[in-house]
């Protein structure tokens, strides 16, 4: 077709315009700012547009309005009765909370029975008095005898059956003692010494001193030790000890070698009453 046609001129006039040709008209139209495309405000101005808008809003709205009808009709069936319930149970939980922290603060107080005894403080507790040590039994006197002499007979045998001496040795030193001291443990009066010590009585037979009279310069020991009857009976029975066969002896001659006395045959008169003692003080 030539573009000089009239027909084609109707053409071009009649093409309608595109968006991009109205906004670049519009451009050129209004400079650097864009104006409005007239087409879209044509748009919502156009009835099925507002119809569709309104009804979608209606739609919410209305399910809106149900669901808070629906909470409505329910809550006061459901909700308060059981909200109810759990404040009760919240209000009995705290009152024995409450309860259990007052048991804590404050515990119950212990009364002390009525049959307990009061607990003895330090100080009323008494000590126990030690024991006063028992006295040895003193043995009863014999072949009259006094006390002082029965106690110095005692320590004679005992000494003789500790050295495991037999009962016929008891007997000669028995004897020998009634002999020479009467059974009484003497000082001398020519050894002041002797006297310091304990004694029952004194003699004047040179040095001799104790049960036996036993003279310290003899050898027999020392004035404190001879002064101890236990010492004295000792030394006799040691003596006694050292003289070959004295046990087929007589009382007398056995005491003899021992003492070397100035009267051998004194001793024989204090045999019954020896026997008579030693049997008392083994029984």
């Amino acid at each position: 077709m030539h573009p000089d046609d009239p027909s084609a001129q109707k053409l071009t006039d009649a093409r309608p315009s595109t968006p991009s040709d109205d906004a670049a008209s519009t451009e050129r139209t209004t400079g650097r700012h864009r104006a409005p495309d007239p087409s879209r405000r044509a748009l919502l101005r156009s009835t099925p547009v507002r119809v569709a808008l309104a009804t979608g809003v209606t739609c919410c709205l209305s399910l809106v309005a149900v669901a808070t009808a629906r909470g409505n009709d329910d809550t006061p069936r459901t909700v308060e009765p059981l909200a109810e319930a759990v404040a009760d149970r919240a209000a009995i939980a705290d009152e024995r909370a409450s309860r259990s922290l007052d048991r804590d603060a404050a515990p119950a107080r212990v009364l002390p029975s009525p049959t307990a005894k009061p607990t003895p403080t330090p100080t009323a507790v008494r000590k126990k008095a030690p024991k006063k040590p028992v006295k040895p039994r003193r043995p009863r006197p014999v072949a009259g005898l006094d006390q002082a002499q029965m106690d110095n007979a005692k320590i004679i045998v005992d000494v003789g059956l500790e050295m495991k001496m037999p009962r016929r040795a008891l007997v000669v030193a028995l004897s020998t003692a009634m002999q020479e001291s009467n059974l009484y443990n003497l000082a001398s009066d020519v050894l002041p010494e002797s006297a310091e010590y304990p004694n029952q009585g004194s003699g004047s037979d040179h040095d001799s001193v104790g049960l036996f009279q036993q003279r310290p310069s003899s050898g027999w020991g020392t004035v404190a030790q001879l002064m101890r009857p236990s010492y004295a009976a000792r030394a006799f029975y040691t003596a006694l000890n050292e003289i070959p066969g004295w046990q087929d002896m007589s009382v007398t001659a056995a005491a003899q070698a021992v003492q070397i006395s100035a009267y051998p045959d004194a001793y024989a008169q204090h045999e019954d009453r020896a026997t008579t003692v030693a049997a008392a003080l083994t029984a």
